[in-house]
């Protein structure tokens, strides 16, 4: 991710602005040249945010800034960037880094984390879902004053009426530009009234037939109820294993991985997503099965990178097949072949996914085999097998001579 500054530079990683011109680039690494690590949401607010005093002693506050572009241009404000992303965490320090940024000069903070005590600029990209809006806003209103200047940013897409709403509500009068490049600007201006908007919501919860308690913060995928793809690899959910550690990779509310501890009790399970709100609602889910009886790890990573080689027995993943606001394999193909690293010789995969993403050809490339679990019209589970090494084998024909 980070190069020397200069090198490799194209057109589409150079974001021009008021501010001045700023290499910015995605996280993974993608060369398709039509995906940039900005849109025209972040222009426009840029362009807007550079007619508004730029005092740098005003506290400023950008939430969602996907891969730091907006965290960047205003690093001489020394904002405060919220996220729920740990790739977006990532990335921004890999682009501030590119334009020698000292370490400090943006503070990074998770949305599961307290806000700064007050905000004088605050920059809102709106997210994709309105349940995580509605938290942000909630858990930052009491930071908001009167001359507090508030923007929110989106494609025309991502805004709506309910969008405004939640502005309205929680903040005060709000209103909407008009599109430009299908990007438009939310401006609000506080109201004292709205100062008692009460706390955030708290995480929802539903019951599986068999009994476990699933709980989902707001930014969670598919809150509050089954998805398909997970509904189909629950059945098929494996009840004999003769291994000791299992990865649930991409866990949101942590539902594979705990039907999996339930299924097989001597299984130690390690719960990896790059969301922060995953992670808590995967280990709430954890406690509400197992209480404080049986360990379990949770880690906010980007992936398996943070695992030894050949360390995890089982991995079991449904992979989200969008990035950002782009669909594609990306994320998964990161998913399979961190899988693969991290399982030791004969460790298996199992995974799901929508029948068009072709899925069992990726794996057949990464594995060299996959296997087909189970299927429906639009979903199918596959299973795939990391091959064991010569010397592995080697052992495994000792032993059975011995036997």
């Amino acid at each position: 991710m980070v190069v020397a500054r200069g090198e490799g530079v194209t057109p589409e990683t150079r974001l021009r602005a008021p501010q001045g011109e700023f290499e910015v680039r995605r996280l993974p690494a993608t060369h398709a040249p039509n995906l940039r690590a900005w849109d025209a949401a972040d222009e426009y607010v840029l362009r807007h945010v550079a007619t508004v005093d730029p005092d740098t002693d005003r506290q400023w506050v950008v939430v969602n800034d996907t891969f730091g572009a907006l965290a960047v241009a205003l690093a001489g404000c020394r904002p405060v960037a919220i996220s729920d992303s740990v790739v977006s965490q990532q990335a921004t320090r890999a682009n501030l880094a590119l334009h020698r940024c000292a370490d400090d000069s943006v503070q990074l903070l998770s949305s599961l984390d307290a806000p700064p005590a007050r905000i004088d600029a605050l920059i809102v990209k709106v997210p994709r879902t309105l349940a995580l809006l509605e938290h942000q806003l909630h858990r930052l209103r009491p930071s908001l004053h009167e001359g507090s200047v508030v923007l929110g940013a989106g494609m025309t897409k991502t805004i709506h009426t309910s969008t405004l709403d939640l502005f309205q509500r929680l903040v005060g009068p709000t209103s909407t530009t008009r599109a430009v490049k299908k990007a438009r600007l939310i401006t609000s201006t506080v109201d004292p009234a709205t100062a008692d908007a009460g706390p955030a919501p708290g995480p929802s919860s539903y019951r599986l037939a068999t009994g476990e308690q699933i709980v989902c913060h707001a930014s969670v995928f598919s809150a509050g109820r089954i998805d398909q793809g997970t509904a189909l690899l629950l059945e098929h959910l494996p009840t004999d294993l003769e291994v000791s550690r299992v990865v649930d990779l991409g866990c949101g509310s942590g539902i594979l991985g705990v039907r999996v501890a339930v299924l097989n009790p001597s299984v130690d399970v390690e719960f990896v997503d790059s969301s922060f709100m995953a992670i808590a609602s995967a280990e709430a889910t954890w406690r509400a099965a197992f209480g404080s009886e049986r360990p379990a790890t949770f880690a906010a990573a980007d992936g398996l990178d943070h695992l030894e080689p050949e360390s995890v027995d089982f991995v079991v993943t449904n992979p989200p097949f969008h990035a950002d606001r782009s669909m594609g394999d990306a994320v998964a193909w990161q998913m399979f072949t961190s899988a693969r690293r991290c399982l030791e010789p004969g460790g298996q995969l199992l995974v799901v996914g929508n029948r068009h993403l072709g899925y069992h050809a990726k794996l057949k490339r990464i594995f060299g085999n996959c296997t087909n679990v189970a299927s429906t019209p639009k979903f199918v589970a596959l299973r795939a097998t990391k091959g064991r090494s010569a010397r592995a084998k080697r052992r495994v024909s000792r032993d059975r001579d011995r036997r």
